[in-house]
């Protein structure tokens, strides 16, 4: 299986979330992705999920309930341990469809709505730093970058 090459910043779909042309951070510093949720409410055994921003592009108010769903403890880059809603979902890169596990936080006060990790990225993408918005371009515009 050839990998492919991705930049350090992409706009990308996911799907089951109702987002579309999402900007995102290749963050290879960070083990779990990460997704902006404005606002998340535990309540009958499900999680409901508000994905709005006044900050980042292309997030109107969607609201999606999960019945799956975990906790785990994530470590930020200055040491601080948080423990986050996780859920399961799916995301296009270079036009194909890749299952992801997401972390939910409040990141209106951060450039990107969201953080693809390491455990997302391995095994099937090398990251070039010097590099844009690869999976979109070659989506949009038919490049290829594999390796």
């Amino acid at each position: 299986m050839s990998k492919k090459i991705v930049g350090r910043v992409d706009k990308i779909d996911f799907p089951k979330l109702g987002l579309f042309n999402i900007d995102v951070k290749i963050d290879t510093g960070a083990y779990t992705s990460a997704i902006h949720c404005s606002e998340i409410i535990e309540e009958n055994n499900s999680l409901r999920c508000i994905f709005n921003s006044d900050e980042h592009q292309n997030f109107g108010k969607t609201e999606i309930i999960f019945n799956n769903f975990s906790r785990t403890n994530v470590k930020s880059s200055n040491g601080f341990k948080e423990n986050r809603y996780k859920i399961k979902s799916e995301v296009i890169f270079f036009g194909k469809t890749y299952k992801i596990n997401l972390t939910l936080s409040t990141r209106d006060d951060m450039k990107f709505p969201v953080l693809i990790g390491r455990q997302f990225l391995k095994q099937k993408f090398i990251v070039d730093v010097d590099l844009e918005n690869v999976s979109y371009n070659k989506t949009y515009n038919e490049h290829s970058y594999s390796i």
